[in-house]
């Protein structure tokens, strides 16, 4: 039974169990009183020149680079991510806001449209006061793929951070501020759902983005929406990596361990589900199963380790759940399934093979060090398999026929496919899913057009005919 009186907002080291620090939650006149300085401070930050903006995006940008081991061991702490790839997590951040820092001001110029009589164009002008609610997965990245571009646009941001994530959230606001950013252009909120809600009714508030789960985004699309305002969601997934032949095997199989395990494998376009031709699916599994089987979990902050914990008691107890159930319906348990038998969150590198719809692996998505191996006949049955899902997000297709795989990825039902490559992200790519993986694009030029309003300016001599008037 949880604790009534534990805060909500609270750094408790996966690895070791400690709870670590703990944030008191706001509400109320305080949420109000936050969300009057984000109007105030939106007003005046639109008016700067957007190369002022772009500048103090780019700054953040070298401060996140300078506090980079400070960073790094903060992710590390709440929620259980290798060092090494929690550094990378910073440098993947501070990218993306270098990339708007530097496109921003292009991408936010007036776009002129060809037309046959006097002058014509699109301004792209901000919508105002935005809300991110954000998950602990990727505490840095993935506000920095919300927040980037929508201040260099002009907008004024509200962050509400996942509660497991505290110090990472005012770290990141720390650096927003030092870099030039006025009190409320960028303002971290520890408040719970039910303000969630509330804070979306607001007049004040134009429009919100979610990453998350699909509960969580269903209930802010249906908030946003009863309030007439714009949403983007980027949720779930539970991403098919096809593998057409054989060639190349050692790479595939390499490719199969990173996909599937960075970030312990808790990632909504990690590689879920494998789904391998009938000539090659035995040596895959082989091939996979000792990887996984040489990874050797310890203190995620130590550089040898290579399997770090899960961010939570709670996901490991989860992730077990939906193994043991789906072998007791009838699936193979290739290698792990279990705890591991030491201090922390862990759970061991799972391949389950055997999966048939109405098995929870078959629907579900696994996050965590869990693989999912499917058996396909051919092609067809290959596409057929991945396109069997009620996500959408990313999936990859590896072959030693480019055209072979750019035909299988034109046919997969996804927001993004990549081919000879684990789905991954870089800032000039948009980053979206479709069906319940949610709906709107992140980064690129696209990243700056979800909440933007494309005003129609049209200019005609006063001595212009008069056409018909239609609406």
């Amino acid at each position: 039974m949880s604790d009534p009186h534990k805060s909500p907002f609270a750094t408790v080291d996966p690895y070791t169990g400690e709870t670590l620090a703990e944030f008191p939650a706001v509400e109320g006149a305080a949420v109000d009183a936050a969300l009057e300085l984000a109007a105030e401070a939106f007003e005046a930050w639109r008016e700067r020149p957007v190369a002022q903006r772009a500048d103090i995006v780019g700054r953040t940008a070298e401060l996140m680079r300078e506090r980079k081991e400070e960073l790094a061991a903060l992710i590390t702490l709440e929620m259980g991510k290798l060092i090494a790839e929690a550094r990378g997590e910073v440098d993947l951040a501070a990218s993306i806001l270098e990339y708007y820092a530097r496109r921003g001001p292009e991408f936010a110029a007036d776009e002129p449209l060809d037309v046959a009589e006097g002058e014509a164009y699109l301004v792209t002008e901000p919508l105002g006061v935005l809300l991110g609610v954000m998950p602990w997965n990727f505490p840095l990245y993935q506000v920095v793929r919300f927040a980037g571009p929508n201040l260099v646009l002009g907008n004024s941001v509200l962050v509400k951070h996942a509660g497991s994530c505290p110090q990472s959230a005012l770290a990141l606001e720390s650096l927003f501020h030092d870099a030039g950013a006025t009190e409320g252009v960028y303002t971290n909120l520890f408040v719970s759902h039910a303000e969630v809600g509330r804070i979306i009714d607001s007049p004040i508030v134009r429009g919100a983005s979610l990453t998350g789960s699909e509960k969580a985004g269903a209930e802010v699309a249906e908030r946003a929406g009863r309030n007439m305002k714009p949403s983007l969601l980027e949720l779930g997934g539970s991403d098919a990596f096809i593998v057409l032949d054989g060639a190349h095997l050692e790479r595939t199989v390499a490719a199969a361990v990173a996909g599937r395990m960075a970030n312990t494998g808790q990632s909504c376009v990690a590689a879920k589900r494998f789904i391998v031709l009938d000539e090659v699916h035995d040596a895959f599994v082989d091939g996979l199963r000792h990887a996984f089987e040489a990874l050797r979990p310890g203190d995620p902050a130590d550089e040898a380790t290579t399997l770090g914990p899960l961010s939570s008691e709670r996901a490991a107890a989860d992730l077990v759940d939906q193994i043991r159930e789906t072998v007791e319906q009838g699936a193979e348990l290739v290698t792990g399934g279990h705890r591991i038998d030491r201090q922390g969150a862990f759970v061991e590198p799972t391949i389950i093979t055997g999966v048939e719809p109405g098995m929870r692996a078959y629907a579900e998505e696994l996050f965590g060090p869990a693989a999912v191996v499917h058996r396909a006949a051919d092609e067809d049955a290959a596409v057929a398999l991945a396109n069997d899902s009620r996500y959408g997000l990313g999936g990859s297709v590896f072959c030693a026929d480019v055209e072979r795989g750019r035909r299988v990825a034109e046919r997969v039902e996804t927001g993004m496919v990549w081919v000879n490559h684990p789905t991954s992200t870089q800032p000039d790519l948009p980053f979206g899913g479709l069906k319940r993986s949610g709906y709107g694009r992140e980064l690129s030029e696209q990243g700056m057009r979800e909440f933007a309003n494309r005003k129609l300016v049209r200019i005609l001599p006063p001595d212009a005919e008069l056409r018909g008037i239609a609406g």
